[in-house]
């Protein structure tokens, strides 16, 4: 019987389980791509351009004064893109391994998510000082 290496203790008897391994792998790595291009992409026009129709959005609609939230926006989306640009070079050149990676993308796009949402639902806030 043929067993596969999954991690530093763990082999598995059927090996077909990595290729789908391998093939989630591939998906999660070309995806840093469009992320980190669109997120750095948004930054752009929110701090360079002063686009500011993509600051807070709640259902698609910026804030009465979207300007306000403009820097916190742009540092979201920048810390993001830098961030996923960052992996992808440093996955090129093979200087972090797959564990570290793939927990850095996770925390990095779940608080960028996290951030989004609180920045949009405290622009949109009713109860504003």
């Amino acid at each position: 019987m043929k067993y596969c290496f999954l991690s530093h203790h763990h082999y598995i008897k059927d090996c077909n389980f990595m290729n789908i391994i391998t093939i989630m792998t591939w998906i999660m790595f070309i995806g840093l791509f469009p992320l980190s291009f669109y997120w750095l992409r948004r930054a752009w026009l929110i701090g360079i351009k002063k686009n500011y129709s993509f600051v807070a959005l709640k259902r698609g609609v910026p804030p009465e004064n979207p300007r306000k939230y403009a820097k916190y926006a742009f540092g979201i989306n920048l810390a993001a893109g830098l961030i996923f640009t960052l992996i992808i070079l440093l996955i090129v050149l093979a200087m972090i391994n797959y564990s570290q990676w793939t927990a850095i993308v996770g925390v990095t796009l779940w608080m960028k998510l996290f951030a989004d949402f609180i920045l949009s639902r405290h622009a949109h806030s009713k109860w504003k000082k």
